[in-house]
């Protein structure tokens, strides 16, 4: 396995004059040896040109690679002894999935008793071992990318292994298990995984760190915990959570925090700066209460939708809408009635210039 450094910047135009013209804006980032990583963000935000970066299919425009503070910035991804699986599978058709599972290891001239021991450790983590003596052109989508995977992680010398959306073509209820036995696999051969994703369950699932991304830019690496209760960024935010984080303008004035045109007292503590900001919480944090609670702002029931594990509220207090994540065991207002959601508390968060405040 390796440790991977990046200090890089890339554009697909001949010269980049600013920062659109960047598919990645410059930037610096470490993967440790070992780790599970995912880059997660919408399509186009940078995640895939990272990756290819990474392994050697894309030179960056300016920088350098290093694997073990080795310079591999023009070394081809054969020579970075790197393993990539994309979106779709790539398998031999005609080959078995023995075969399949073993090419890689027989361009390298392993011995052949090696080799199937290696095969069959791979298969059987994949639960493929009853399947290996078939033919991969009959195989389900899912079972060819598990080939795909397979090919990836059977070679035990590799430096890392790159994931390029593989589950695109999975069936929904096949995710989980793929998502869970390539966890399962991480513990057990303590690769260095790093898989692209615009789905935050995956991303969440899978790694130990995630580096939110948007518009050519690293916003965030962090845990799932920090991430979620902690954005760095109001993008991030707004891209994790289901729904993503309330954001509602505020503004300070004379040690007064003013919302909606309602006045509270700053929280104990805190030392907002004077002017205009964002106040940030997430519908999971925001509280039914009674008229008298300072931390409130009154609300209009626009919306109750019962998910089954909880109800959805969505209030609008003037020209805001705010959603509030109820537990089921809770008793949920109607449609049109008018309740007071608690917005300030341990769980608020400040931002200024969409970035967060201490």
């Amino acid at each position: 396995m390796a440790r991977i450094d990046l200090d890089i910047a890339h554009s697909y135009r001949a010269n980049p004059q600013q920062d659109e013209d960047y598919a990645l804006l410059p930037l610096k980032m470490s993967f440790a040896d070992g780790g599970a990583y995912a880059l997660l963000g919408p399509s186009g935000c940078g995640k895939t040109t990272m990756l290819n970066i990474m392994s050697g299919l894309l030179a960056p425009s300016s920088g350098t690679v290093k694997f073990d503070d080795i310079d591999v910035t023009q070394l081809s991804p054969q020579q970075r002894n790197i393993a990539q699986v994309f979106q779709f599978p790539v398998i031999y058709d005609t080959m078995t999935v023995a075969d399949n599972l073993a090419f890689p290891l027989r361009n390298r001239k392993m011995p052949e008793d090696q080799i199937k021991k290696r095969v069959g450790e791979v298969a059987e983590m994949l639960e493929l071992s009853g399947q290996l003596d078939q033919r991969a052109a009959n195989l389900a989508a899912d079972a060819k990318q598990k080939i795909s995977l397979g090919r990836g992680l059977v070679r035990p010398d590799v430096s890392a292994v790159l994931f390029d959306e593989p589950l695109t073509v999975i069936d929904p209820h096949l995710k989980w298990q793929l998502r869970r036995k390539l966890k399962q696999i991480h513990h057990e051969l303590k690769l260095t995984l790093i898989y692209v994703t615009h789905d935050q369950v995956e991303a969440l699932t899978f790694a130990d760190q995630v580096m939110v991304m948007t518009r050519g830019r690293s916003v965030q690496v962090g845990s799932a915990d920090a991430l979620f209760e902690r954005p760095q960024h109001t993008f991030v935010g707004h891209f994790i959570g289901s729904p993503g984080m309330n954001f509602l303008p505020a503004q300070v004035d004379d040690q007064t925090l003013v919302v909606a045109g309602h006045k509270f007292g700053l929280p104990p503590g805190s030392a907002l700066p004077e002017g205009e900001l964002k106040l940030g919480i997430r519908p999971e944090y925001v509280t039914l209460t009674a008229a008298d609670d300072r931390t409130a702002l009154p609300v209009n029931i626009t919306q109750a939708l019962d998910i089954g594990t909880h109800v959805l509220l969505t209030g609008q207090c003037g020209d805001l809408a705010i959603k509030a994540r109820l537990s089921p065991d809770q008793h949920a207002p109607a449609c049109g009635d008018t309740v007071w959601f608690g917005v300030l508390g341990s769980h608020t968060c400040f931002y200024k210039n969409e970035e967060l405040l201490p």
